[in-house]
């Protein structure tokens, strides 16, 4: 366990030089003083480093070091001082444009040309501009009303991926024992299928409504929206008999930031702008299996 805060670089190629140049002579400014730990742990793929810092970085500081970062086409996460990596027990990620390449709802409507409206108000809810989820997620599924549930096959088959790095995650956490939960505001349709491939321990989503071969338009049983995540996160902790700093929590929306509040790791990966200023760790380059990076002892 570091006593300071530890920013830790990651990128697909060698960590240049000119970053801890560039980190050192910024921390200045800021009135910190930053020391070099060399390279980070190795992985197959990816590159790090690590510097340790005199204080805690205002929010506004991570953000002008994540921009230095970037110019060197580098993702930067920081470390808490109290984070012990070999006491993380639990790992917490998000579906949709997570760990999957698409937004699942978005996809099925575009199979009866209504991607564009039901896209709309999945954006504005992602950025954090319609605050309430739920809502926002029956008016989209409302759109659905009518759909073949054949579609849903179709979308998985011929549409979803998992995203870079997330077999090479599963399997490693995994292996770790570590306790994988996929808590989504997406479907239980997909979080399913997914589970049977990767080997989620558990996994959480919403039920659509499908009488007679097709949706109706309407979410079964309680909706699962931010304070569900958390909730789900706060249950497996438990499970496993560890707080929540003991837990790696992954994301891209703002639906996803309570669950990633408090974890011992909060990564954004690729995601909006509001998630990125608030987590620990903005992945926009690596893979999400750099995770295995920041819980290396």
């Amino acid at each position: 366990m570091s006593r300071h805060l530890t920013l830790v670089a990651l990128a697909n190629t060698p960590i240049p030089e000119e970053l801890n140049a560039a980190f050192i002579a910024h921390a200045k400014v800021l009135g910190l003083e930053i020391a070099g730990l060399g390279n980070g742990p190795s992985h197959s793929k990816y590159f790090s480093a690590r510097w340790t810092s005199s204080k805690d970085l205002m929010p506004e500081a991570r953000v002008a070091m994540r921009n230095i970062a970037a110019a060197h086409d580098t993702d930067l996460a920081f470390l808490s001082p109290g984070f012990k990596p070999d006491e993380v027990k639990v790992l917490a990620m998000d579906m949709d444009s997570t760990l999957i390449n698409i937004e699942c709802i978005d996809e099925i409507a575009d199979f009866t040309g209504k991607k564009a409206a039901v896209s709309e108000i999945t954006e504005a809810t992602m950025r954090g501009e319609i605050k309430d989820f739920k809502e926002s997620l029956r008016r989209r599924v409302a759109l659905l009303a009518g759909v073949s549930a054949s579609v849903l096959e179709s979308v998985y088959r011929e549409r979803l991926r998992t995203n870079p790095g997330a077999t090479e995650l599963l399997a490693d956490a995994n292996a770790k024992g570590l306790y994988t939960l996929l808590v989504s505001g997406g479907f239980t349709f997909f979080t399913k299928k997914l589970q049977q491939e990767l080997g989620f321990k558990q996994t959480q989503a919403n039920t659509l409504e499908i009488i007679d071969g097709k949706l109706t338009g309407n979410v079964m049983g309680d909706i699962v929206d931010g304070a569900a995540k958390a909730a789900y996160l706060e249950e497996a902790c438990a499970l496993m008999g560890c707080h929540k700093n003991n837990s790696i929590t992954m994301g891209d929306g703002s639906n996803d930031l309570p669950m990633m509040h408090s974890s011992g790791i909060s990564i954004a990966y690729r995601a909006k702008p509001i998630v990125k200023e608030k987590a620990d760790a903005a992945f926009d380059r690596v893979g999400l299996d750099a995770a295995l990076l920041l819980i290396a002892s």
